[in-house]
């Protein structure tokens, strides 16, 4: 019976999450009607654009690696009753880092990469481990510091890469990290023909794999969902909510830092000082869309790679702009979060199904008990 309610609820999340892309890809496509496109062409070349050879697939699964890192991050602080709206920050704090070993430390390549790996991993987590002390400590909420730890990243980077990683020519940005000190792989961009595709995609697998194991099988995992379930239940059997809270933050933060990392150091191999990146929030919505489930974000954040990767050539080919696909994607998030509507629905749908399955538990939910003399 517990499998089958579990099943069920998937399977309702899956029809949720489907019944949102439906829903924003048509609202797309009454846009495109309303500017005087074609919805049919806009559709046609917005995915072309992202998978019609193998340098453009290898671009896009690039572009989904860094939303697939950050919103794991933001799912993860989901399913432990946190919202992380600070992924930005822990995205630069961990490109940051990773920046700065990419251009002082030199190693043979296995010890260089774990070097390069752990410097984000540690950024990001810092980065995250203060809001989560702030909210075990002093009860502050983590939104209004997180976005706080966001604008002191933002600064920080803004001081830093001028000042100690400024490239030959711009002041406006950092050098150039050498291919052989990025996660890009020869064997890798031979494979997809000269695409952005590096090693940062094997990391975010590796890390949905890894949050899901720590999710569903381990004590770690069970005690953060209490306490995001209920903290003060949590707190009555035992739990200890507040080192859970900044447990739950430093690995959020610590994901969002390997989000970093990737972009900066596999996918642009450089910082640029006065941008803040919107992948962090991004993440939000790959984490929405993909019902904070470490699976679910991986396939929305695929999704949504195919949909930035796609909307330039989209842009080029038809009189769409790009900005549609944005628009795709606010009302994606628009409709997810407005789920509890959809879930009424399939939960309706289900119900009528089983009824007319099986109505013989129909019968015996329905005939009251004869109470005897």
């Amino acid at each position: 019976m517990k499998s089958l309610k579990k099943r069920e609820l998937q399977s309702n999340a899956f029809l949720v999450a489907v019944s949102a892309v439906v829903l924003g890809l048509i609202a797309g496509a009454l846009l495109m009607a309303v500017i005087g496109s074609n919805p049919f062409a806009g559709f046609w070349y917005l995915f072309r654009g992202s998978l019609m050879n193998i340098e453009r697939i290898g671009n896009t699964l690039a572009t989904a690696t860094t939303l697939m890192l950050v919103g794991l991050s933001v799912a993860f602080a989901f399913r432990t009753g946190l919202f992380n709206i600070g992924a930005s920050g822990q995205m630069l704090v961990g490109g940051l880092c990773a920046t700065i070993v990419a251009h002082k430390v030199f190693l043979p390549r296995p010890l260089f990469l774990a070097v390069l790996i752990g410097s984000a991993l540690a950024g990001g987590a810092l980065w995250g481990v203060i809001p989560g002390f702030l909210k075990a400590k002093f009860n502050v909420h983590e939104v209004v510091a997180t976005i706080m730890m966001n604008w002191i990243a933002y600064w920080s980077v803004y001081y830093f890469v001028p000042a100690y990683l400024k490239g030959p020519s711009l002041e406006t940005e950092s050098a150039s990290i050498a291919v052989s000190q990025s996660l890009r792989t020869g064997w890798l961009t031979n494979l997809f023909n000269g695409s952005y595709m590096n090693l940062g995609f094997f990391i975010a697998i590796i890390s949905v794999i890894l949050i899901k194991f720590i999710l569903d099988k381990t004590t770690l995992g069970f005690s953060l969902k209490a306490v995001g379930a209920n903290r003060f239940c949590a707190e009555y059997a035992g739990i200890k909510v507040n080192r859970n809270v900044v447990i739950s933050m430093m690995i959020a933060g610590g994901l969002a830092g390997l989000a970093g990392l990737s972009f900066y150091t596999g996918y642009s191999r450089n910082m640029q000082i006065g941008v803040l990146p919107s992948q962090g929030f991004d993440g939000i919505a790959v984490a929405l869309l993909g019902a904070s489930n470490p699976i679910g974000v991986f396939f929305s954040a695929l999704f949504f790679g195919v949909l930035q990767s796609g909307k330039g050539f989209m842009n080029a080919m038809t009189s769409v702009p790009p900005e549609i696909a944005d628009t795709i994607i606010a009302v994606i998030i628009y409709f997810t979060a407005t789920s509890v509507l959809f879930k009424r629905f399939w939960d309706a749908v289900f119900k009528r199904r089983n009824n007319r399955v099986n109505p013989q538990e129909k019968s015996v939910e329905t005939t009251p008990v004869k109470e005897e003399k």
